[in-house]
């Protein structure tokens, strides 16, 4: 049993499919995409079933975003492959799909001093002018928190979904170190 509810909130993952991608074709054959090569080299593409939207590169490399679970990023990803598969464009059969960035958020029942953990943390910045959250990293795993004053907590970075709950149990570790008592809040 996990100590922190955790709710994914995006799953960023990419493939890198080796075969080139003529976006010309996809944007005068393909529903729903945007492509403006003077803002931006690649093609958006969304999907609604899982929703998400694709990033798809003349290189090959596809980026999916937008979807709550690795398994729905990857099913939304073989979903694009497909699709533009259908166009009579070659493109393997068998892929990797990688997971760059999950975004996460869990929440603590406690007001947190952000002023007060930015002084006894290192890697804490705290700038309430630009942000209203303190940003704390740690090394291992490799991400990023905001922590907000009400006890919410975001976690980005993570790259599997025990990545953020390692994480989280080093981020209860610390505040509690500085004297801070941390409960995790059940949904």
């Amino acid at each position: 049993m996990t100590e922190f509810d955790v709710k994914i909130e995006n799953v960023v993952a990419f493939a890198a499919l080796g075969k080139d991608i003529p976006l010309s074709v996809l944007v005068n054959k393909m529903e729903n995409t945007e492509y403006e090569p003077e803002q931006f080299p690649g093609l958006v593409y969304r999907t609604t079933e899982p929703r998400a939207a694709a990033l798809i590169f003349s290189s090959g490399k596809i980026v999916c975003t937008g979807t709550k679970s690795i398994e729905m990023a990857k099913a939304a990803m073989k979903k694009v492959v497909d699709r533009i598969r259908k166009l009579g464009i070659n493109l393997p059969m068998k892929f990797d799909v990688q997971v760059e960035n999950i975004v996460a958020s869990s929440k603590i029942q406690a007001q947190l001093n952000l002023e007060e953990i930015a002084f006894s943390l290192e890697n804490a910045e705290y700038e309430p002018e630009q942000f209203p959250g303190l940003v704390y990293r740690i090394n291992e795993p490799r991400v990023a928190f905001l922590l907000f004053s009400s006890g919410k907590i975001i976690c980005t970075g993570a790259h599997t979904i025990e990545n953020i709950h390692t994480a989280l149990k080093k981020l209860k570790k610390r505040l509690e170190e500085i004297g801070i008592k941390v409960k995790p809040l059940k949904n």
